[in-house]
């Protein structure tokens, strides 16, 4: 099972039809996949499903039917323990970005929380998760598949928020702070500080 952020509302591949689906189950054709979309955008329905009886196979379906941006990001730790985060857009989120031709996750990772928040020497500890959610681009839904990284740093610099990229604000966040931070975030951000402040 896979789950695909539409605004906040879940869009749901599985390999196992849900008992009350009550008119929120698509197939995983091109047609079908945009209405439910449509439906979740508008806010006509608070989840859907896409079902096939392959497990292995919806996600790449899913992902033949609609165009994918893949991108890297960064849970950010400094030593005093606390977590990088950007407000963008009325919320707060942590810097990721979109993987250029012929770079690796990895790096593209890095790169992107350099250019966001000003923060150096960023050293990638482990693969934390992928993320998926859609949003629209000049008319269009694209799939945002997104690697997060567990990064530490010992930068003390100054934090510097890429204005080119409509961040507002860069902050470091201990435990209190970070957890006000997520009633103001996205689901896809919020899964990962389910482990935290235990990494």
């Amino acid at each position: 099972m896979y789950e695909v952020f539409v605004n906040e509302s879940p869009l749901i591949l599985t390999n196992e039809r849900p008992k009350n689906s009550n008119g929120n189950l698509f197939s995983l054709d091109g047609d079908s996949i945009m209405e439910a979309i449509d439906s979740l955008a508008k806010g006509n329905l608070d989840v859907a499903y896409l079902y096939h009886p392959d497990e292995q196979k919806v996600l790449d379906i899913f992902m033949h039917k609609i165009p994918v941006v893949v991108a890297g990001g960064g849970f950010v730790m400094n030593k005093k323990g606390k977590v990088l985060f950007i407000f963008r857009n009325g919320k707060w989120d942590l810097p990721k970005g979109k993987v250029d031709k012929g770079e690796s996750i990895e790096k593209a990772a890095i790169r992107e929380v350099e250019e966001e928040t000003g923060v150096k020497n960023l050293k990638i500890e482990k693969f934390l998760r992928t993320t998926y959610h859609i949003f629209k681009r000049s008319g269009e839904y694209r799939l945002k598949k997104v690697h997060w990284f567990a990064m530490s740093t010992e930068y003390k610099g100054k934090l510097v928020a890429e204005e080119a990229e409509g961040i507002l604000k860069v902050k470091w966040k201990g435990p209190k702070k970070a957890r006000k931070a997520l009633e103001n975030s996205y689901f896809n951000i919020k899964v990962l500080f389910e482990e935290w402040p235990s990494r």
